[in-house]
């Protein structure tokens, strides 16, 4: 194309090369060379300011037939999304992965299957806890009414998703959600005097100041224990067990008052801090002792929600972190360490 004003001319030819060097065309329209002659509109007087002004837009007009033209040309292969890595890109372009013998399993994930196969040869049945729940499981079939100030201690994230009725779908702050589930599917085993035993593992979510021993992302793991006569002793004893077997060692430990809605009694189990053995330390927060987690008697509440006889059956339940049992196995400093994905810290599991 040719234009009478000899400056047009020299932007066409200079904006027509540059549409040969640019990857997206669309580009060419932002040009300062294209933006540079429509500010010279401005300087020039009214009689020459309508020819420059049509030839400016003729130029622009001629851009976009090249663009569009360009892009109705390029050849477009399918790409077919579930087949291997190396069908859909040629050989030079792909790029070298790491081998996987370099990799491992994640410290966590070791522990966690150890930690189950332990509850698994106890007799309880194994579960995956949901990442996503809905506020009955969450607090209502646990015995926190709306309005409950208990609710306040497990602060957590809410998703913008509604329930039926409602309400906010949540991540949940603990494992203890799977409960009511985990009762009523099994309620049938008391009809024929077996117990309800099983254990539910998962990641969970708090809305937490992080330090040491607090992340707001960790894994939790829910175990619940139904029959006749169940009594705090057989709590006691089957976390002792649990642990010793976890530790392969005696251990010194101790029980305190504490306040769950979903247990009555509440109690919290706490170790001798393994960091300064007992002395006092910033881990410890210079108490000598570790709180690794909440247990108690099942709520009368909680049972009748799940449709089983409170007076007839009674049984316990805990709640524990996972990464506070991996980190007092190891005599690891900080919980943050699980996450941070320092390859020095993996490689000491591998």
């Amino acid at each position: 194309m040719q234009f009478d004003n000899p400056k047009i001319q020299e932007a066409y030819l200079k904006l027509k090369n540059e549409l040969d060097l640019l990857k997206n065309k669309n580009d060419i329209i932002r040009s300062p060379i294209l933006k540079n002659l429509y500010d010279e509109l401005k300087s020039l007087t009214p009689d020459k300011r309508a020819s420059f002004g049509l030839q400016v837009n003729r130029l622009r007009d001629e851009l976009l037939t090249m663009v569009s033209s360009f892009n109705s040309n390029i050849k477009k292969d399918p790409v077919d999304i579930s087949a291997p890595f190396d069908d859909n890109v040629a050989t030079d372009l792909q790029p070298d992965f790491l081998s996987a013998q370099t990799g491992s399993r994640h410290p966590l994930m070791i522990e966690l299957n150890y930690i189950l196969d332990i509850f698994y040869r106890m007799g309880f049945e194994a579960l995956e806890s949901f990442e996503i729940d809905d506020d009955y499981h969450m607090f209502g079939s646990l015995n926190f009414p709306e309005g409950h100030p208990a609710r306040d201690d497990f602060d957590t994230f809410l998703i913008d998703e509604v329930d039926k009725e409602g309400r906010h779908f949540i991540s949940p702050a603990h494992t203890s959600s799977m409960q009511n589930r985990v009762l009523q599917s099994k309620a049938s085993l008391l009809d024929n005097n077996d117990p309800i035993a099983a254990v539910s593992a998962g990641r969970v979510f708090r809305n937490e100041d992080l330090d040491a021993r607090h992340e707001h992302t960790f894994y939790q793991l829910d175990g619940v224990y139904v029959s006749n006569n169940v009594t705090v002793g057989n709590l006691m004893a089957t976390l002792k067990t649990f642990l010793e077997s976890y530790y392969d060692k005696s251990l010194k430990f101790k029980t305190q008052p504490s306040y769950f809605p979903f247990t009555e009694p509440s109690f919290e189990f706490v170790l001798s801090c393994p960091f300064c053995e007992g002395q006092g330390c910033h881990i410890c927060s210079k108490s000598g002792w570790i709180e690794l987690l909440g247990c108690g008697m099942i709520h009368p509440n909680v049972l009748k929600m799940a449709g089983i006889d409170s007076e007839k059956y009674s049984g316990f339940a805990w709640g524990m972190g996972i990464e506070r049992l991996v980190m007092m196995k190891y005599n690891i400093e900080d919980i943050r360490h699980f996450e941070a994905g320092k390859l020095n810290f993996l490689r000491q599991f591998k």
